[in-house]
């Protein structure tokens, strides 16, 4: 079977889609993302959006109950976009998961290392391994996404050609893994939220939590720091805090912000009262579980 009958063999085994069994991600099948949708919900099926707005879109229309959306890596920072996305979306947090990123250097089958002259993928994961590229001596060419990248070296089949993506883009594209675990540092982490439609909250029960929120202050003297004031007197744990100019005027700054916590525990909901007091706008965004990723770098 030729490669672009690989390509075209998957996207016509792709199961439909039903609205209340599904879920959303950016990305082409085999992306990262949809990884991260297999891990955390096997039993829903993952559709792919040329977009992260088309892929909350889906969500907001009822298309899909679900998306899978990628906030932040512990390499490459924040993900564009994001950020600005979300409290336009209308749907909120309802889960976080940390996936570790495994690259793979695939290419089509009958091609080694030797034949290998370039290689495909997104622009951070060419820059997460730099290492093997430098040893290799070979092309990095830029593409879309990781994903996209497989698929078209697929379709291609050249043996000159490699993409750099997921072990599950191997799968879904018939490629062969020439190399295995090829990022240049070790711990390269994602973190992804889980987007609903529906606001889910889970009991205060005493199970750690986040709570994502978004704020805006006036751009004069002190303002953040008093708007900030009542986390630090109540005993509450900011874990992010990024700025975003909000109109042409720079008057206004908004914040995207997270905590460790409820917001229906008393030190929170005493620190969100004073932060509504001082800011012009606040809304939370979610409050959700906190995964188990984060107890291993818990200090008390």
């Amino acid at each position: 079977m030729s490669g672009s009958q690989n390509v075209e063999k998957a996207a016509k085994t792709a199961p439909a889609a039903e609205p209340e069994t599904s879920i959303s991600y950016q990305g082409a099948p085999g992306a990262f993302s949809n990884l991260a949708c297999r891990q955390v919900f096997p039993d829903l099926t993952a559709v792919p959006c040329n977009t992260f707005a088309e892929a909350l879109s889906a969500v907001h229309d009822r298309r899909v109950r679900l998306a899978m959306i990628p906030i932040e890596n512990s390499l490459g920072g924040r993900v564009a976009d994001i950020h600005r996305l979300l409290p336009g979306s209308g749907l909120f947090i309802i889960g976080e998961h940390f996936l570790p990123v495994h690259h793979y250097l695939l290419a089509p089958k009958g091609a080694t290392i030797e034949t290998v002259k370039r290689v495909h993928s997104h622009e951070q994961a060419l820059a997460q391994c730099r290492d093997l590229i430098r040893e290799l001596g070979i092309e990095a060419v830029v593409h879309a996404d990781t994903a996209g990248a497989a698929r078209d070296i697929a379709a291609a089949g050249d043996p000159s050609d490699a993409a750099i993506a997921s072990s599950l883009a191997g799968e879904v594209y018939d490629l062969q893994a020439l190399r295995s675990r090829i990022e240049d540092k070790l711990n390269n982490t994602t973190r992804f939220l889980v987007m609903s439609r529906d606001r889910v909250e889970p009991p205060v029960d005493g199970q750690p939590c986040m709570t994502s929120f978004i704020f805006e202050v006036r751009s004069q003297p002190a303002a953040l720091y008093k708007a900030l004031g009542g986390f630090a007197t109540n005993g509450v744990n900011v874990t992010k805090l990024e700025s975003y100019i909000t109109d042409a005027s720079f008057q206004a700054a908004q914040f995207y912000a997270e905590l460790e916590g409820h917001v229906a525990e008393r030190h929170v909901a005493r620190a969100m009262e004073e932060l509504q007091f001082f800011s012009s706008r606040l809304r939370v965004l979610g409050v959700y579980p906190a995964h188990s990723f984060r107890r291993q770098f818990r200090t008390e």
